[in-house]
């Protein structure tokens, strides 16, 4: 299955957010394009991102939710994906 990441158009898509509210608030757009099958991953710079997208996609029954991180530069980056859970 190929995975059709996110791609960022602005420098917003690398934001680090201070709190876990802020990622929260973020976080509601990029999972809704995904379960509107937009896309189906994406990657950021801010772990609390990563973690509140990953926690709410997981109470989404028909997917299974995969995060990983990698280098990209000199930055961490997290990734978050889904897949059909058919």
């Amino acid at each position: 299955m190929s995975i059709r990441w996110h791609k960022p158009d602005c420098r917003q898509d690398y934001m680090v957010f201070d709190t876990l509210w802020e990622a929260e608030e973020w976080r509601g757009s990029i999972s809704n394009n995904m379960y509107a099958g937009v896309f189906d991953g994406y990657t950021t710079p801010d772990e609390k991102v990563a973690y509140v997208l990953a926690f709410r996609l997981a109470s989404v029954q028909r997917f299974h939710v995969h995060t990983d991180t990698v280098w990209l530069g000199d930055k961490l980056m997290y990734e978050v994906w889904v897949t059909p859970s058919t």
